[in-house]
Protein backbone atom coordinates (compact mmCIF):
# COMPACT_ATOMS: atom_id res chain seq x y z
CA UNK A 1 0.00 0.00 0.00
CA UNK A 2 1.06 3.63 -0.97
CA UNK A 3 0.57 7.07 0.17
CA UNK A 4 -2.81 8.06 -0.73
CA UNK A 5 -5.50 10.12 -0.10
CA UNK A 6 -8.75 9.34 0.30
CA UNK A 7 -12.22 11.68 -0.67
CA UNK A 8 -15.23 10.99 1.64
CA UNK A 9 -18.68 12.39 2.71
CA UNK A 10 -19.13 13.49 6.32
CA UNK A 11 -22.13 12.77 8.15
CA UNK A 12 -23.20 16.49 7.65
CA UNK A 13 -22.76 15.93 3.72
CA UNK A 14 -19.44 17.67 3.26
CA UNK A 15 -16.61 16.55 1.56
CA UNK A 16 -13.54 15.77 3.18
CA UNK A 17 -10.26 14.50 2.51
CA UNK A 18 -7.66 12.77 4.72
CA UNK A 19 -3.80 11.76 3.73
CA UNK A 20 -3.07 8.19 4.46
CA UNK A 21 0.30 6.57 5.54
CA UNK A 22 1.74 3.55 3.42
CA UNK A 23 1.08 1.74 6.65
CA UNK A 24 -2.77 2.66 6.07
CA UNK A 25 -3.17 4.83 9.37
CA UNK A 26 -4.15 8.46 8.79
CA UNK A 27 -1.41 11.39 8.96
CA UNK A 28 -3.79 14.40 8.69
CA UNK A 29 -7.68 15.15 7.74
CA UNK A 30 -9.03 18.20 5.87
CA UNK A 31 -11.70 20.89 6.98
CA UNK A 32 -15.14 20.34 5.32
CA UNK A 33 -15.87 21.19 1.55
CA UNK A 34 -19.78 21.99 0.07
CA UNK A 35 -18.29 20.46 -3.41
CA UNK A 36 -16.38 17.40 -3.96
CA UNK A 37 -14.84 19.96 -6.80
CA UNK A 38 -13.15 21.66 -3.84
CA UNK A 39 -11.47 18.71 -1.95
CA UNK A 40 -10.51 17.86 -5.12
CA UNK A 41 -8.79 21.23 -5.80
CA UNK A 42 -7.45 21.49 -2.29
CA UNK A 43 -5.49 17.76 -2.74
CA UNK A 44 -4.16 19.27 -6.28
CA UNK A 45 -2.76 22.09 -4.12
CA UNK A 46 -1.23 19.98 -1.78
CA UNK A 47 0.16 17.79 -4.23
CA UNK A 48 1.96 20.69 -6.28
CA UNK A 49 2.79 22.99 -3.67
CA UNK A 50 4.09 20.97 -0.32
CA UNK A 51 7.05 19.64 -1.41
CA UNK A 52 8.82 22.73 -0.52
CA UNK A 53 6.80 23.95 2.34
CA UNK A 54 8.73 25.19 5.57
CA UNK A 55 8.05 24.00 9.18
CA UNK A 56 7.33 26.54 11.66
CA UNK A 57 8.12 25.04 15.43
CA UNK A 58 6.34 27.04 17.89
CA UNK A 59 7.92 25.47 20.88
Amino acid sequence: MAYKFEVYKDKAGEFRFRFKASNGETMFGSEGYKAKASAMNAIKSIKKNAPDADVEDGS
